[in-house]
């Protein structure tokens, strides 16, 4: 069964354009969170060894959560909103305010987790909800006049909404450790927080995502199907009931689990349905795509933690377990998530250059290629590394071997400042104009 989508009134040309500078100053701030994190691991690997909840782990993990996943997909969010998902999201000054306070706020609590002060660390978070908030709520009242596919837009709500859930459960952790207040066991209500923010937010964004920007970096036929419900169905339903049961550690949660995984695999069958739909690309793209190679071994990675997470989940108390879960969160955190920002950024920056500057020049001058822009060397070598730097991640985690935590942080970072290079030198040669 095919929806129909009624073409709406062309909005105004101001309003089908993203905002010049915003995203970019997510996209910047994002770099420097995560090329902070590996830089971290490569030059203190002994720091993150050992069990995996201590504060220096946490705090690398919230600069990759925080500011490396979730800084991207709000930068990302203001490109695609006109873009891709054709509803205007112009950037003012609240927008601006925002992102200093998610800034300052992630940059305050990933400080105050390092040097394990807990008070500090709760102000930080709140500052983080308030910018979190007032970006949902643009998307959340921009979303139902999207002339898209209904499912679609129910992707980006409950993500959205599950995004301020976590955060709220975040904040409500941090004040836990100074007032002591929430019941249960401290590690099952961290596992409820991690899963609603990674599964519930990133996940279920990445799903919408790609249902409309895939069709666009592939290229595909556009999925309009009924069939795209089932993904944000099932993954919400899991999800939610997920998180319940982890943090009450009730053994039902294992079926929840498997809801979620089923809403994985609901979402892989509409990407194998767009593989095998493709349409023209066009002359100027360049093969391989590599932005697309990352997009394939992130969701290789999605698969492996699914399976990992599950066993971990339905098998009985053991040694194995340990060494394991280190290897889940890098597999869900870093080769899925972290990596899929990576792929997608290696076509949506270009286009978004491109764009800006096409219209920076008044649509006089038409730019060069957007296939053309990427540094074909550079983006050889961050893939190169990347791949190299994840299992060498998970094996040293697993196994506590300092000296391939700190080869992996040394190739993970050189893969984040070889990627930052590349995007500055995409803006630049795409001649974006000064404001």
């Amino acid at each position: 069964m095919t929806g129909t989508i009624n073409p709406p009134p062309p909005l105004p040309r101001e309003e089908r354009l993203p905002p010049r500078w915003l995203p970019l100053l997510y996209f910047g701030f994002a770099h420097l969170c995560l090329a902070a994190a590996f830089a971290a691991l490569a030059l203190d690997p002994h720091g993150a060894a050992g069990f995996f909840y201590h504060p220096r782990m946490v705090a690398i993990v919230h600069l990759v959560t925080l500011g490396w996943i979730t800084s991207s997909i709000l930068g990302a969010v203001y490109m695609i909103g006109p873009m891709a998902l054709r509803m205007p999201m112009p950037a003012r000054a609240a927008d601006s305010w925002a992102f200093g306070m998610f800034a300052v706020g992630v940059n305050g609590m990933v400080v105050h987790f390092w040097i394990a002060e807990a008070s500090g660390m709760a102000w930080s978070a709140g500052m983080v909800v308030l910018g979190l908030l007032w970006v949902a709520l643009r998307v959340l009242r921009a979303l139902p006049a999207a002339p898209i596919q209904p499912a679609v837009k129910l992707h980006f709500a409950l993500g959205f909404l599950n995004l301020l859930a976590a955060a709220l459960a975040g904040f409500l952790l941090g004040l836990d450790k100074v007032l002591h207040f929430l019941p249960g066991y401290v590690l099952a209500n961290v596992a409820a927080h991690a899963h609603l923010a990674a599964l519930g937010w990133a996940l279920m964004i990445v799903m919408g995502s790609a249902y409309r920007l895939l069709p666009m970096l592939l290229p595909a036929a556009m999925p309009d199907r009924a069939s795209l419900w089932a993904s944000a169905v099932l993954l919400e339903t899991g999800i939610l009931g997920l998180a319940t049961g982890l943090a009450m550690r009730r053994s039902w949660a294992v079926l929840f689990a498997l809801l979620v995984v089923a809403g994985i695999a609901a979402f892989l069958r509409e990407v194998l349905w767009m593989l095998r739909h493709p349409r023209p690309a066009p002359r100027e793209l360049r093969r391989p795509d590599l932005g697309i190679v990352h997009v394939a071994q992130a969701l290789v990675c999605l698969v492996l933690a699914a399976a990992l997470g599950l066993a971990l989940l339905v098998s009985p108390p053991a040694a194995w377990k340990l060494a394991a879960i280190p290897v889940y969160g890098v597999l869900g955190l870093v080769g899925f998530l972290a990596q899929m920002v990576l792929g997608v950024n290696a076509r949506l920056l270009p286009l978004f250059s491109w764009m800006t500057a096409y219209a920076g020049g008044g649509f006089r001058t038409v730019p060069p290629s957007p296939h053309a822009l990427p540094s074909r060397a550079l983006q050889r070598w961050t893939l190169g590394l990347w791949t190299l730097g994840v299992p060498l991640l998970a094996a040293g985690l697993a196994l506590d071997r300092t000296a391939w935590l700190s080869a992996a942080g040394w190739a993970l970072l050189a893969a984040v400042v070889l990627d930052g290079i590349g995007a500055v030198r995409v803006v630049r040669r795409a001649r974006f104009p000064r404001s």
